[in-house]
């Protein structure tokens, strides 16, 4: 199902990117319940208000979103003074997980920020604020937890499942999640969420698109021109008491498990980038170290044989193998039978894209839906067929951290 663009859209509306010195991008946000977010160690996008916005569904829907993305942009007058990947306009985006069910959404802001590179800039689109009156913070004073729609019991069943049928040979490799409710005592301000995860986790990038909130440490893709880039990861481990940091980033490096879960997702963000590309790097694995987790990550780079749009490209890797499985059909099957929980905008690709077709698509990843006073936390793991039930609810646990330690303002 698709919604068209508002009144406003269909109208031919002037478009003006202008140098600006700025603060704290997340600082700027004026609302507490509909924040737009893309930033990352202070760098990034900010946006509010709703110049347009347009919904969609089904197995083609990143098809229809670019469609609509480029037809939106041929009808604006566009006066960009920088000219830079995030300058003149931009949508924010955020796409279903699976063909069936999910809804995904390109939001197109009144009021963008950016900085990028020792540059800023502010852009409007028509005549709007951009120094609108920013309302105080306010934080939760409880969070109580609760069952979601696949609770700790079940999610260790379905990973047993999961096990069993690749042991049986059904599929190498498969991404299975679980959620949790969070309920506190007033309506959730989303700005205290994203601040918390950004300051947290600086080298994740920390966004919000129509409600759903996180911070990812995957980069699913970029595109700058002609170039394009992902982060992968795939393969964890966590703090364990009395093993040290470099002992734990040893013990990833040389996990046979774990370095079989990452070939897997290099494979399939590699394979079905190449064809788009005239050339191709893979750069690592070496391990991130987050607060809460450590990853083996891979950069993959690559050249673009011709001009290709983010969400064309998004289209084509996703969802690969760090959060979908292998082979990616049986995979996304699987985790339908077994998870039984529609996962919504979770684990689908969540970023921005501008005008001439840039931006950067990340994997929506230690997020939650929030919906006033309501949060849904989500978490996921790898799994391959040595896994073992009980140390992947270790793993799903330590990934949901960052949202638990962002509500209650730890």
């Amino acid at each position: 199902m698709t919604s068209a663009p508002t009144s406003r859209a269909r109208q031919r509306i002037r478009v003006r990117s202008t140098r600006h010195t700025a603060g704290d991008l997340l600082g700027l946000l004026p609302d507490p319940e509909h924040a737009l977010a893309w930033v990352r160690d202070g760098s990034g996008l900010v946006g509010w208000g709703e110049a347009a916005r347009f919904e969609v569904s089904g197995p083609d829907r990143f098809a229809q979103a670019d469609r609509w993305w480029q037809e939106f942009c041929a009808q604006l007058d566009v006066d960009d003074e920088l000219g830079v990947p995030g300058s003149g306009p931009v949508a924010f985006v955020s796409m279903a997980f699976a063909d069936d069910p999910g809804d995904s959404v390109l939001i197109v802001p009144e009021v963008v920020v950016g900085r990028r590179n020792g540059e800023q800039w502010v852009t409007t689109i028509g005549a709007s604020d951009p120094n609108p009156f920013v309302a105080p913070l306010t934080r939760p004073s409880t969070v109580r937890y609760a069952n979601g729609q696949l609770p700790v019991t079940q999610y260790r069943e379905a990973v047993r499942e999961a096990v069993l049928r690749m042991r049986g040979g059904e599929l190498d490799k498969v991404v299975l999640a679980h959620d949790l409710v969070a309920v506190t005592d007033r309506r959730l301000d989303q700005r205290f969420v994203l601040q918390g995860l950004a300051r947290r986790y600086p080298e994740c990038w920390a966004y919000a698109v129509d409600g759903l909130v996180g911070a990812t440490p995957e980069l699913l893709l970029r595109r700058t021109g002609s170039v394009v880039d992902s982060r992968v990861l795939a393969g964890t481990t966590w703090p364990h008491d009395g093993v040290s940091d470099e002992a734990l980033a040893s013990a990833l490096m040389s996990s046979e498990k774990n370095l079989e879960e990452h070939d897997y997702a290099i494979t399939s963000l590699a394979e079905t980038l190449r064809p788009f590309c005239t050339t191709m790097s893979v750069e690592g694995p070496s391990v991130l170290r987050l607060p809460n987790v450590s990853h083996l990550s891979s950069d993959v780079i690559g050249t673009l044989e011709s001009p290709v749009s983010l969400l064309h490209l998004g289209s084509a890797v996703h969802p690969t193998a760090a959060v979908g499985g292998t082979p990616r059909l049986d995979a996304t099957r699987l985790i339908s039978q077994l998870e039984g929980m529609d996962r919504g905008r979770y684990a689908g690709p969540v970023g921005w894209i501008d005008g001439n077709g840039d931006g950067e698509l990340g994997i929506a990843l230690r997020c939650a839906q929030i919906s006033g006073s309501n949060a849904r936390l989500f978490a996921g793991c790898g799994l391959v067929a040595d896994s073992d039930p009980d140390i992947e609810v270790q793993e799903a646990h330590a990934k949901m951290r960052p949202m638990r330690e962002a509500l209650e303002g730890l």
